[in-house]
């Protein structure tokens, strides 16, 4: 058989309702890894869908317990076909975030698929179980055009935490380093930079969060009686937020901004357009770093974002001078930025600039990441995508948003690439979130297609 069977397999899983069955059954379960009672539900997905799963890729599966007491556990799994041939390595969660019943639209239900036209609602169907589920069945087709050969060794991990933040993933990764080793890594999360625009990104800005905090008296004091006499603490922290970021998004600490875009990275965003969709807001085209192309500000800058920003009660105001405000702010990175001294860089310019009574706490942060857009793999991706679509795919060197690639690109050491099943619009993490049946279609002969021609690579030198 041939490459065009294994895509044409794929399509036909997708007409037959095969898939959406199987993602119904998947969303079915509640993998809420945010909600610590729904443990037992991890460990059953793993058990009774991707142990399965795996199981008719010819993998040899285990349960791997989380390091991290209280979390999830992980699926570790491996297919060995010879040592002369390359390894990838695949990836996905099988956690979602809460549900939220109440607030997705009547007829619409988070644990189980409606389908209406295009749209697949229910959690989890954008992310991640869409996404996993797409990458495995198209392995499952390449297996049954190849007479039950892939023609690559494969390693298979799913984490049942990426919504928590992964606890754990990064020390499963260091522990079993030999048995995840592998030549590249091949997997599926985040949305396309356009629903009709297939999409590789090659890993993601990093996220560090900060509070800044300013707290000068217990309680309030009547400004009628107290105006003009007291320093009012939103007032100070406003303008310490100034000086970090100016009024059109600018960072102003040299600290926080990276050294520069390399030239592969212009390069590649060049012909990449952002937004447009129906359901996009509209950029705000002078915002953040001005000279730069609205691409290059989101998967090629820095950005520090305000997330929330409180003082007194901002729900139903007094007329108080209030005794404390707060800001909870977030970087986002990309790669050569130096993190590792955020608080002192912050507590040196507000010092510099008169502000040394708000106090600096930073917190959860992960790594940012990037593949070469060089990288052979890249390029070779990049072309078997183009083969099965007839068109260039858009090519990311990062994403603009933040996942746990520092466990496969750091700790493994591997080249990483994502393609993405899902869409900028989905209502990621939202209610009514959903996968569009034409974009999972598209992806299935994407994947097959993908996977046959990474059986096509041959011996590799390692």
């Amino acid at each position: 058989m041939s490459r065009a069977d294994a895509v044409r397999y794929a399509a036909e899983y997708f007409d037959s309702g095969a898939f959406l069955a199987e993602l119904s059954r998947r969303v079915a379960y509640r993998t809420e890894s945010q909600d610590p009672e729904r443990l037992p539900e991890l460990r059953a997905y793993l058990d009774e869908e991707l142990v399965p799963a795996v199981a008719r890729l010819g993998c040899t599966a285990r349960i791997v317990d989380n390091p991290v007491a209280g979390r999830g556990p992980l699926l570790v799994a491996r297919r060995h076909e010879d040592d002369r041939l390359p390894t990838v390595l695949t990836y996905g969660h099988a956690d979602v975030v809460l549900g939220e019943e109440r607030r997705w639209r009547a007829g619409l239900h988070p644990w189980r698929v409606v389908v209406e036209q295009d749209r697949w609602y229910g959690r989890g169907t954008a992310d991640n179980k869409g996404q996993h589920t797409i990458n495995l069945a198209a392995l499952e087709q390449v297996l049954r055009a190849r007479n039950g050969r892939l023609g690559f060794n494969l390693a298979v991990l799913v984490e049942t935490g990426e919504e928590a933040g992964s606890p754990g993933l990064r020390q499963v990764c260091a522990d079993l380093r030999d048995e995840l080793a592998a030549d590249l890594l091949v997997a599926s999360d985040g949305p396309r930079l356009a629903a009709e625009r297939p999409t590789l990104f090659l890993g993601s800005r990093g996220s560090v969060l900060f509070t800044l905090r300013l707290r000068l008296r217990d309680g309030a004091h009547h400004s009628g009686n107290w105006g003009g006499l007291l320093r009012n603490p939103a007032t100070v922290l406003a303008s310490a937020l100034a000086s970090l970021v100016d009024a059109h998004g600018r960072i102003l600490v040299p600290g926080l901004r990276p050294p520069s875009i390399p030239d592969n990275v212009r390069r590649a965003l060049a012909e990449l357009s952002v937004g447009g969709g129906p359901d996009d807001p509209v950029i705000d085209e002078d915002w953040g770093e001005p000279g730069l192309s609205p691409a290059e500000r989101l998967v090629g800058w820095n950005t520090l974002e305000v997330l929330s920003l409180a003082a007194g009660n901002p729900d139903t105001p007094i007329n108080a001078i209030p005794g404390a405000a707060h800001a909870h702010c977030q970087l986002r990175y990309v790669v050569g930025t130096d993190v590792t001294e955020l608080g002192r860089v912050l507590r040196e310019h507000l010092d510099a600039r008169g502000f040394p009574t708000v106090e600096v706490a930073v917190g959860r942060s992960m790594p940012a990441t990037r593949t070469d857009p060089d990288n052979r793999w890249v390029r070779w991706a990049v072309e078997s995508v183009a083969r099965t679509t007839g068109a260039a795919p858009a090519l990311l060197p990062n994403l603009g948003g933040t996942i746990p690639n520092d466990a496969f690109a750091d700790e493994l050491g591997l080249p990483t690439i994502w393609l993405p099943h899902s869409y900028p619009a989905c209502a990621q993490h939202a209610p009514d979130e959903h996968l569009l049946g034409s974009v999972a279609r598209q992806s299935l002969r994407i994947m097959a297609g993908l996977f046959w021609d990474l059986g096509e690579v041959g011996p590799v030198r390692r």
